[in-house]
């Protein structure tokens, strides 16, 4: 595979690893990096924005939801992201990287209307930084 296919593959497997979908573009990380060292930031970069459009996409679909009474009757009264979210405000984006729990918190934020511009910055910063910590870890 060639670095343009690479970087392409990189960012199809992070956005999807942000949705409800499931999977892991931690392996694709480390196949481009292990492949292409050269492409070290570029890959971080390409990683970021998939992952982080991906979970603006969960966001999106929290705009989408009903309102907050349908809502805890849908979930049973399990409303522990939404309750961070309403806490802790877009801050708590940063932690939309964390497996289960990410997706809860982009849809949490998208429901209570967060800004999404702090929505997205939040979010961006901590799977950059999730993705800078793998890579430094595969990384020689």
């Amino acid at each position: 595979m060639d670095e343009q296919s690479s970087l392409l593959a990189l960012f199809t497997s992070s956005f999807l690893a942000a949705t409800l979908l499931p999977g892991g573009s931690e392996a694709v990380l480390f196949g481009v990096l292990t492949a292409y060292p050269e492409l070290y930031w570029s890959a971080l970069g390409v990683a970021s924005v998939g992952n982080t459009l991906g979970g603006m996409s969960s966001y999106a679909i929290g705009l989408l939801l009903p309102d907050e009474q349908a809502f805890r009757k849908k979930s049973g009264g399990n409303m522990h992201g939404l309750t961070w979210v309403r806490n802790y405000g877009s801050p708590v984006l940063l932690l939309a990287w964390v497996p289960i729990i990410g997706d809860l918190l982009c849809v949490a934020a998208g429901w209570l209307r967060i800004n999404w511009i702090f929505a997205i910055l939040f979010m961006a910063a901590g799977k950059f930084a999730r993705y800078w910590a793998l890579a430094a870890a595969i990384s020689p």
